[in-house]
């Protein structure tokens, strides 16, 4: 095989990309959009990450799920010292702007952050 390949493939995994999700996102309706993962704050997803409070989680391995506006990803998670693997789904929301986001026995829902002169 073509070395330039085999670098690329190994090479691959590693690197960002956008998501359909990408984005900032309240906790909840009083969440300062200004900071992120932190507790008040909001979460972000940047190009394959998703920042969560005190938290960042690679969205690898994306699988778009059949006849849903949805996609599931294994998060391989870090923070407070410790890491870990989870899968989550995450979809934009049927209204208003924002995604839901599922973990193994919890659904949220967030509410975009509005660029600042927007509000």
């Amino acid at each position: 095989m073509n070395r330039a390949i085999v670098l690329a493939l190994t090479l691959l995994p590693g690197l960002a990309w956008a998501t359909p999700y990408d984005g900032t996102y309240r906790q909840n309706a009083n969440a300062d959009c200004g900071l992120v993962g932190v507790d008040g704050g909001a979460l972000k997803i940047e190009d394959g990450i998703f920042y969560g409070v005190e938290s960042q989680c690679r969205m690898t391995r994306p699988v778009n799920v059949v006849d849903m506006d949805a996609t599931l990803y294994t998060m391989v998670c870090s923070g407070e010292g410790s890491s870990w693997t989870e899968r989550a789904m995450v979809m934009d929301a049927a209204e208003g702007d924002g995604i839901i986001m599922v973990w193994n026995g919890y659904a949220f829902r967030y509410e975009s952050c509005v660029a600042p002169g927007q509000e």
